[in-house]
């Protein structure tokens, strides 16, 4: 058994079962990977059937969560919005962990110009209000999910390269890598084989709490109408067919506002609790 191997066993994953909350999240996280993939047998309408006979019906046993105003089955397309949203979520800060790794392992092991330009470069993308650039470059793309995905991870790993590169600073001057220079080891593999692995224990936190926030900004993007475009069903534009009807169909805001609070929420708590078992100081 490695010493990694040995560490996750012994320290780390009886500190994680161990919170409760953490434990929480990391369930309901599982549960909503089972519905994504399974929501083609588990929702009892195709999300996208129009029911002229059953526009803006309530809550029911034919219609769990109501209809909409087409009468689409609000429960399918919020099972079928789980996979659009989990999916956005784990590709774009999938974008950010590689753009913002390669950056820091880079910026941390050469140092020098080289960490200079990387970092002024990180401390610009930084200057701009996120949410802003990202209206500002999907305005000028074609609405798809690829561009949500893609833009969300292009402008989110400035934070993941920040983190890579404080680890790869007190890495670097170790023993072990000092040896591995000795012996000749080529930089990559200095890299890949002894730099990386230990430098992604914070990038593990923030990529678990990425996703949440990657998850709410695609949400607001499908909410103002720049994100997943009907009749592709997602949360942020069920919530926008709602809040025209809000007064009197109140479900066509409500379930779907729950999904992505229990979501953020259980990505939020798992994310936090990671973190807490991965701390030394952490005694618990």
């Amino acid at each position: 058994m490695s010493l990694r191997t040995s560490y996750l066993a012994t320290v780390f994953w009886p500190r994680l079962r161990r919170n409760r909350l953490a434990m929480a999240g990391a369930w309901v996280v599982l549960v909503l990977f089972v519905i994504s993939l399974a929501a083609p047998l588990i929702a009892p309408y195709n999300p996208t059937d129009i029911n002229a006979w059953q526009v803006l019906s309530p809550p029911s046993w034919s219609h769990w969560f109501g209809t909409d105003e087409l009468g689409r089955d609000v429960f399918s397309r919020v099972l079928f919005g789980a996979r659009i949203s989990l999916k956005v979520g784990l590709v774009a800060i999938g974008i950010a962990v590689v753009l913002g790794s390669a950056v820091g392992l880079a910026a941390g092991y050469y140092g020098g110009w080289l960490d200079t330009l990387l970092m002024r470069s990180v401390d610009i993308m930084l200057c701009f209000p996120a949410f802003f650039l990202i209206l500002a470059i999907i305005t000028f793309l074609e609405p798809s999910i690829w561009y949500i995905m893609a833009v969300i991870g292009l402008t989110g790993w400035m934070g993941v390269a920040r983190l890579v590169r404080a680890e790869v600073l007190a890495i670097r001057e170790m023993d072990y890598i000092l040896a591995a220079r000795c012996i000749g080891c080529s930089d990559l593999r200095i890299i890949l084989r002894h730099i990386l692995p230990n430098a992604l224990s914070p990038v593990l936190v923030a990529a678990t709490l990425g996703v949440a926030g990657a998850i709410l900004t695609e949400s607001a993007l499908s909410f103002l109408g720049i994100g997943v475009q009907p009749p592709t069903p997602s949360w942020g534009n069920i919530l926008t067919s709602g809040k025209d009807y809000i007064e009197f169909a109140w479900w066509l805001s409500l379930f779907p506002g729950l999904a992505i609070l229990i979501t953020v929420l259980a990505y939020n708590l798992l994310g936090e609790g990671i973190r807490d078992a991965l701390d030394p100081r952490t005694t618990r």
